[in-house]
């Protein structure tokens, strides 16, 4: 029987076990209504080099999740009227790209409206040639830091005028990470640990690059068709840094505090919140799965015909790692799907999504 917030808890299990054996999922899923967990449940491998299997308190990067955190950071410094959201983004990083145009606002990097050329042009037809020269150009070890990724774009034409469309854009997140760190006198990872994962009661959560050593953190796989060997850790094919626009550590139990947290004002107040929950330019003109996208502040917003929001949240993926944050609104629902093989956490997330609100 279904309850009256929509969750039936044997279909659920029974979809994300269909997508777990059908898929070959690894990684951990939780659900929570209200901040209490409803589902939880571990699949796969930790590292398949010494036989250790994931658990529901595992560690997974989680790529391009991260970027709600560094929204987040932008919004407290915005609350405490240290930045506005419509002045000029080179005033806080004229140090790192003087070049920026002085069009671009703070609003324009949050919501990547900017049109700024990225460092990494996700959009491209032909990414994965495009990925495979850049890598082979510019050592992906060397990108430890948000500075380090600035030679990789600083020098781009742009796409558009500034607030003339949304397209999704790393390089504006790496640049409100050096906001963060010119307004506050304090590195990105400090700024982010102590305000917005300690508030938010994120305990497991972190910033360890890949080549660091640390307990309960899955190694991160890519498959390998045709190879004798089926999986190869992604030491060599992602960067081992975190940055402002992806690479944090956190486990599913730290991302549903975030969005526990960011929706009852414990990490911004009543005001800002209710700003940082709103969404504010059309990802694209076409619907997806009959869902009309938008792009916040760091969060993607899917809403029903009537203009409802159906969820909001974020998803994150790099080879290795795969990660979903989304929050349901109507039902109080908070779904978490971390993955340590690249592309995962994709068919689990909507798997999950069509159990709960349907197709």
């Amino acid at each position: 029987m279904t309850r009256a917030d929509g969750l039936d808890p044997a279909y659920l299990e029974e979809a994300i076990s269909a997508v777990a054996q059908g898929k070959g999922f690894s990684g951990t899923v939780r659900v929570t209504r209200h901040g209490e967990p409803v589902f939880t449940r571990a699949f796969g491998m930790a590292s398949r080099r010494w036989s250790i299997p994931n658990t529901c308190d595992t560690r997974f990067r989680v790529a391009s999740v991260s970027k709600m955190f560094t929204a987040v950071a932008v919004l407290q410094l915005v609350e405490r009227k240290q930045v506005r959201l419509d002045d000029a983004l080179v005033g806080f990083v004229k140090e790192h790209m003087p070049q920026l145009d002085p069009r671009v606002t703070v609003h324009h990097a949050l919501t990547m409206t900017a049109g700024i050329g990225d460092w990494f042009e996700e959009g491209s037809a032909d990414w994965e040639a495009e990925w495979a020269a850049l890598t082979s150009s510019h050592p992906l070890y060397l990108l430890r830091s948000n500075k380090d990724y600035l030679s990789l774009f600083a020098g781009k034409q742009p796409h558009f005028l500034p607030g003339e469309r949304h397209l999704y854009n790393g390089a504006g997140y790496i640049l409100l990470g050096l906001l963060i760190e010119s307004v506050t006198g304090r590195s990105f990872e400090e700024v982010i640990a102590d305000d917005v994962f300690a508030r938010a009661g994120m305990s497991a959560a972190g910033f360890p690059a890949l080549d660091d050593l640390g307990p309960d953190i899955a190694e991160g796989y890519l498959t390998t068709a045709g190879s004798p060997t089926p999986y190869r850790t992604n030491h060599y094919a992602t960067t081992p840094g975190a940055a402002a626009d992806g690479g944090a550590t956190c486990s599913a139990a730290d991302l549903t505090a975030f969005a526990h947290a960011l929706r009852h004002g414990r990490l911004l107040n009543e005001e800002t919140t209710r700003l940082a929950l709103t969404p504010q330019v059309d990802e694209r003109e076409e619907k997806v799965r009959g869902y009309r996208w938008m792009y916040g502040f760091g969060l993607t917003h899917i809403l029903d015909d009537e203009g409802t929001i159906v969820r909001w949240g974020h998803t994150g993926e790099e080879d290795g790692a795969s990660a979903r944050l989304y929050h349901y609104p109507q039902q109080g629902l908070d779904v978490a799907v971390l993955g340590n093989i690249s592309w995962c956490a994709g068919d689990m997330g909507w798997a999950i999504h069509d159990a709960l609100v349907g197709n």
